[in-house]
């Protein structure tokens, strides 16, 4: 074969993998990684609208020598995994959020999946799961404020708290005949776990009280017996069971500084951690650059319906609606703005040091250079 026909032949052609039994360089299962970046942060603690995880995955078997990091993947990210060589692309934001209903040339998301397919590149997203993460983005994001004690604005619940039943409810009754008819058919309802009883007192008089725990299904059936008695139904109680919080995992932070500083002081100490040369400063009524500041509310990205409603001197978010920031200043909260990604991206190179260690360096890592946020001053 001449050299003028091997330019004819398409680079993707031509991205040649060393065979089984020669790899000179650190390599590992895309399965298995896959299982140890779930690992380095549960999928579980991702927003139910979410799409993340493993996006997209050549066919078996895949291996991976280089674990390619980006916040957002463009086409001109995806030319530069594919100089780098990259065998999974781990892209914070999801190139695929909503569905597909074809993969053409048309789109630039559907080009974005043929060429990795066609690359043998798989895809990898963890997007919320990384913002509720101890070790995430958020808590990358508070780093900036310098010394201060931080707690998550929204807790994540424990997803796998080990009982399946949804609510608790409780009941007394005076008549031991009336009371066994009730239990006994309770007993028989699928759905229906727990139940103990033990002596009490309403209004006044004793009583034999009932607890019992219970699906949401199974809810509707037992308050529907319990109706049919008025003495019963009216000392009924139900509580929903609520998932215990997970320790320092959730979304957005409360960052409470060790010391009070100047606003001006925080702008400089943001701009410097997230390497801006500038931000966008809204000062709360009755606020000056001047104004000190002890409390700090941040969440990465979007951070509006995470932000809103928190009590702080200053909120810091990527973006916020115009009308949201004319609310936080007319409180006296000062907003500080960056710019969506621009509140993420800087995460990537601790990600880089995090996912090494976790991955005890079995494989090369790299961030993307191209990647960067769309917009720009002009």
């Amino acid at each position: 074969m001449t050299l003028s026909c091997l330019k004819r032949i398409p680079r993707s052609l031509l991205r040649v993998r060393p065979l089984a039994g020669f790899r000179s360089q650190p390599f590992m299962d895309l399965k298995v990684l896959v299982s140890l970046l779930n690992d380095f942060a549960s999928l579980s603690l991702a927003e139910s609208w979410d799409n993340v995880g493993l996006l997209v995955e050549p066919s078996p078997p895949h291996v991976v020598n280089t674990l390619f990091l980006t916040n957002d993947l463009t086409e001109e990210v995806m030319e530069e995994a594919l100089q780098k060589r990259a065998d999974l692309i781990l892209s914070y934001h999801p190139p695929i959020f909503k569905p597909l209903k074809r993969i053409t040339w048309q789109t630039w998301k559907e080009r974005l999946v043929i060429r990795a397919l066609e690359n043998r590149v798989a895809i990898y997203s963890p997007h919320t799961a990384y913002d509720a993460a101890p070790h995430g983005v958020n808590t990358w994001l508070a780093k900036g404020f310098g010394e201060c004690t931080t707690v998550p604005l929204q807790p994540s619940a424990a997803s796998n708290y080990p009982t399946k039943e949804s609510y608790q409810v409780k009941f007394s009754s005076c008549s031991a005949e009336n009371l066994e008819t009730v239990l006994s058919t309770l007993h028989k309802m699928p759905g229906v776990s727990l139940i103990a009883t033990a002596p009490t007192r309403f209004g006044g008089e004793e009583q034999t009280g009932v607890s019992l725990s219970c699906t949401q299904h199974a809810l509707l059936q037992a308050v529907a017996l319990l109706s049919q008695n008025p003495a019963l139904y009216e000392t009924t109680e139900i509580i929903p069971f609520q998932k215990p919080p997970l320790e320092h995992t959730g979304m957005g932070r409360l960052c409470t500084l060790k010391e009070s500083v100047a606003a001006s002081v925080l702008v400089e100490r943001v701009k410097s951690h997230l390497r801006l040369p500038h931000v966008r400063l809204a000062l709360g009524a009755g606020k000056s650059l001047e104004s000190q500041v002890k409390v700090v509310a941040v969440c990465a990205g979007s951070g509006t319906s995470v932000l809103q409603g928190t009590e702080a001197d200053l909120y810091l978010t990527g973006e916020m609606s115009h009308h949201d920031v004319l609310d936080a200043v007319a409180k006296g909260i000062t907003v500080i703005l960056c710019e969506h990604s621009n509140s993420e991206r800087g995460f990537l190179w601790e990600l880089q040091r995090l996912l090494a260690t976790h991955l005890e360096n079995k494989i090369h890592i790299i961030v993307s250079e191209r990647d960067r946020d769309p917009l720009q001053v002009a």
